[in-house]
């Protein structure tokens, strides 16, 4: 059963800035790490950014580094993913999910799959 829903998704021009949403509909968000992935067109899902359950510790693939901010509330049960500076090749559908640990190298998901949201950057 799904329960992360995103939201937040949109066209946006190059150089735009976007704030995804994930909203965990589950009773155990303050006690997992939490990811944010994207899958481009004709492309594999990809990690994109990793915080710890305790907001301890955030980490980044690098082409979003100093772009992106992943954030969360845990009184929420939010996950939030702050994307400036956008470009065309961030286009994608974003996902979030609970991660097995926050460090990225190695971190999967847990869950299943929600709808995600699209995020579509012209240039």
């Amino acid at each position: 059963q799904v329960q992360l829903e995103e939201s937040g998704g949109g066209l946006v021009h190059s150089g735009g800035s976007l704030r995804l949403s994930c909203v965990d509909y589950g009773q155990t968000f303050s006690a997992y790490s939490m990811g944010w992935f994207r899958q481009a067109p004709g492309k594999e899902r990809e990690i994109v950014a990793a915080i710890g359950w305790s907001d301890d510790r955030r980490s980044y693939i690098d082409s979003v580094q100093g772009r992106f901010t992943i954030s969360r509330d845990n009184t929420k049960k939010t996950l939030y993913l702050q994307m400036n500076s956008l470009k065309p090749e961030d286009t994608a559908v974003y996902y979030c999910n609970r991660l097995d640990s926050s460090y990225l190298p190695t971190a999967e998901a847990l869950d299943a799959w929600g709808q995600g949201t699209l995020v579509t950057v012209s240039s």
